[in-house]
């Protein structure tokens, strides 16, 4: 009945229609207005489906049993009854007897096989979307003392491999991370990811720089802080954002306040580029400190050093090496290298590098007996010669940090494919007026770094140190251009071998004639044919390539943002540290010969090394002996005495220069 009824909608709206005005606008036919509102009704109430199918078995059951009460001699109660046993179970009716009886029954259990599909069907459908929305995270993630992740980028994998190595000693610690990407997908790259936050409990939250060009991903950055600031509950800890673009730090800043730390990722791998061509060497020295596998930086409050003197303090630790103080009556400040006359007050915290922060604690002050430091003084520095291959957005800022760091008289080539009259538009836009440059004269020359003949117009074999940047138009493609990198590493090595014949005429460089036994420096030289070649890489597994290539230095940008990411997401104070390292001006680390600090064959522990070094105003954190592969950084045993050579190099943080 209902369905003849539904059949002929459009006839009784067609009668209805008749007797309306030939004027009147046409209307829509009765049938498809009812199938539209139950579409409606389907799609915007969840448990329409389950009425509609409630509605369907009471109909089944009261047709059913006036069909019933037709052809039987039972109480219309009764032939209900029978109506839900055939609904409910289809074979209960092969006891019927008679034609009229045998017709009802099958059809009403035909009905009811039809109702309990359909019932398996949205029992099924329910448990497949519940099962659908727990593997697409979207769940309540219910956790305390966690770290947040905001964003996604090829930087996540080795920063949740230094965050897990970070908390391995506290017996593990729980990293929710929120994309605009498929759970799915992410757990393609990570076994096991969970999507929803808790931001107002978490320990610290990290905000990544996007996919995008530097704007696009900083002004991302910028809306995802303004979200966090406007958390109800607050947040707990603090916010560590990855920028892409120096000149967007201040707004950021501004906006999120104290909580707010920033690392500009471009920025910190420039300068660190720089340092690590004018000493070679300290890209292995930085990954050992950024990473937690190895030595890194921690603050820890110590009241049992409390009206002791610096100079006391740095031997006080067997298996940590303090280089600052986190000062309580300075708000806080950490004050690294320190005056030795410093005495520790009550709430100063000890910076110190050390394996874990489990690790180490402080012991009774040793015996040592330090002597005095040869009086050998450090020659002055003389003009290098540097070539930067590519172009970065931030070569503005490096040409500046060269400035601050390079003696007067030194060159710097630039060649890459931009155009020279646009080159100085870009760099006068940047900020650098080239006017004021002093100790470095700029020099241009446009060409494609990974065409041989444009390599083949410079003087390679005549720079003391070679820059191969990630160029700015490749900058979205990790593979392309660390595949550029490679290539144009190759090609100037190449180069330098067919002009072996000068080489070998060339008199030493000025660097290494500073000191007769710098001969690790000597052999970093040599590896990369008389130049230092410091190579930007994107992609952490270039690294088995680039050792291939032999080349004497490299730089892994992602690797050590991640790094960086995950020491300052572990305590906020250790971003005050690195940028001061990274900073022109102020305390630096560097590598200085042995011969500054003891005599040929000299037998010493390495805590009288440390004391030697507090006479230069250094503290000494490792040391590289001679023909071995690797510094050591926080070397144990610091007490036992050994023979040192003239041809070893030590690990320091002292003034810049």
């Amino acid at each position: 009945m209902p369905i003849v009824l539904y059949k002929h909608l459009d006839y009784f709206s067609h009668l209805t229609s008749l007797s309306r005005k030939k004027n009147n606008k046409e209307e829509v036919p009765l049938k498809k207005r009812r199938a539209y509102m139950v579409d409606v009704c389907f799609s915007v109430y969840p448990y329409a489906k389950l009425l509609a199918l409630l509605l369907a078995t009471i109909l089944l059951i009261g047709f059913g049993g006036l069909a019933l009460y037709a052809v039987n001699k039972n109480s219309f109660a009764e032939a209900l009854w029978l109506s839900w046993t055939f609904v409910a179970d289809s074979g209960n009716h092969a006891d019927t007897e008679g034609i009229g009886p045998r017709i009802v029954s099958v059809s009403i259990s035909s009905g009811g096989m039809l109702i309990f599909a359909m019932m398996l069907g949205l029992v099924s459908d329910a448990i497949s979307e519940k099962v659908d929305s727990l593997r697409k995270g979207k769940s309540e993630v219910i956790e305390r003392n966690h770290i947040l992740i905001l964003g996604w980028s090829d930087k996540l994998g080795s920063l949740l491999k230094q965050l897990a190595i970070a908390n391995k000693s506290v017996g593990g610690g729980v990293v929710v991370v929120l994309a605009e990407r498929d759970k799915e997908e992410m757990e393609i790259d990570i076994a096991k990811l969970e999507f929803d936050f808790m931001v107002s409990k978490a320990r610290a939250i990290i905000v990544l720089a996007s996919d995008e060009n530097a704007d696009q991903s900083d002004a991302h950055a910028l809306r995802v802080v303004l979200s966090l600031t406007g958390v109800k509950e607050g947040l707990r800890g603090h916010v560590v954002v990855e920028m892409s673009d120096l000149d967007n730090e201040p707004l950021v800043k501004l906006v999120g306040g104290e909580l707010i730390e920033t690392v500009v990722a471009h920025d910190v791998i420039g300068r660190l580029m720089i340092q690590c061509a004018l000493q070679p060497g300290l890209a292995q020295i930085w990954e050992d400190i950024l990473g937690f596998e190895n030595a890194e930086f921690y603050t820890k409050r110590w009241p049992q050093l409390d009206g002791l003197r610096f100079e006391n303090v740095l031997i006080s630790f067997p298996d940590a090496i303090p280089c600052g103080i986190k000062v309580a009556a300075d708000g806080g400040k950490i004050n690294l290298n320190p005056d030795d006359k410093y005495v520790i007050k009550e709430g100063d915290e000890v910076l110190v590098i050390a394996e874990d922060d489990d690790t180490y604690a402080p012991s009774a002050i040793p015996e040592v007996c330090a002597g005095l430091c040869p009086n050998t003084v450090e020659p002055p520095k003389y003009p290098e010669k540097i070539l930067f291959c590519g172009w970065r957005r931030d070569i503005d800022d490096m040409i500046l940090v060269l400035e601050a760091r390079m003696p007067l008289g030194s060159e710097l080539w630039m060649f890459n494919e931009v155009p020279e009259k646009e080159r100085e538009k870009k760099l006068t836009d940047g900020g650098l007026d080239i006017s004021r440059l002093e100790n470095i004269k700029l020099v241009h020359r446009e060409g494609n770094a990974v065409i041989r003949r444009h390599l083949e117009s410079l003087p390679l074999e005549t720079f003391d140190s070679i820059l191969i940047l990630a160029d700015e138009s490749l900058e979205d493609s990790v593979v392309h251009s660390d595949f550029r990198s490679l290539a144009t590493l190759l090609l100037i090595r190449d180069i330098q071998s067919k002009r072996l014949p000068y080489k070998e005429t060339k008199p030493t460089s000025l660097r290494l004639s500073a000191f007769s036994h710098s001969s690790w420096i000597h052999e970093m030289q040599q590896a990369s044919d008389k130049s230092i070649i410091i190579s930007e890489i994107l992609d952490s597994r270039t690294r088995n390539l680039v050792s291939v290539s032999r080349i004497s230095d490299y730089v892994l940008s992602n690797e050590l943002v991640s790094m960086a990411l995950a020491m300052v997401a572990e305590d906020k104070q250790i971003n005050r540290v690195l940028e001061e390292l990274f900073a022109e001006e102020g305390n630096e680390m560097c590598i200085k010969p042995a011969e500054l600090y003891l005599y040929d064959q000299e037998e010493l522990c390495f805590y009288d090394i440390m004391l030697r070094g507090r006479q230069r105003w250094e503290v000494v954190i490792g040391y590289r002996l001679a023909n071995t592969e690797r510094a050591i950084i926080n070397p144990s045993q610091k007490s036992a005495v050994r023979k040192w050579s003239l041809d070893d190099v030590f690990v320091i943080i002292s003034i810049s220069e």
